[in-house]
């Protein structure tokens, strides 16, 4: 009785943490989204465990502590390639603004006179990426 109010209380507690950090705008819509489905899903399953054992049977499934376990599992999986995939998004559009920086700037040396300073010069060559304001 006491671990069924404690997953009760987590899982609201986690979902009113959610929509504090998305009226804060530290989290994205579209993250938020995936975490609040979760939290419908997992809260529930706090206020009545029944209902996670007699899924946990319907998928031939020993128990529903087991059905949890793998359930976490997967989902971490998910969320690891979901930040992988984002990571190698973001790395790929860095670089291709880091490339049209320096087309830019070199348009602007070329053709209106931009000054160079051989300190900017050398760090270029150097591989030192600088921000100009």
């Amino acid at each position: 009785m006491r671990l069924t109010i404690i997953t009760s209380i987590t899982g609201v507690l986690v979902l009113v943490y959610i929509l504090e950090l998305l009226r804060r705008q530290q989290l994205r819509e579209k993250y938020a989204a995936i975490w609040l489905v979760i939290g419908l899903v997992v809260a529930p399953l706090g206020f009545f465990p029944s209902i996670l054992d007699s899924t946990a049977r319907r998928l031939g499934i020993a128990s529903g502590v087991s059905l949890v376990l793998f359930a976490g599992l997967i989902l971490i999986l998910l969320v690891s390639l979901h930040l992988s995939w984002e990571a190698s998004r973001l790395e790929a559009e860095t670089r291709s603004l880091a490339e049209e920086v320096a087309l830019l700037r070199s348009h602007l040396v070329e053709h209106h006179g931009y000054p160079v300073r051989k300190q900017d010069t050398a760090a270029s060559l150097a591989g030192d990426p600088e921000v100009y304001s």
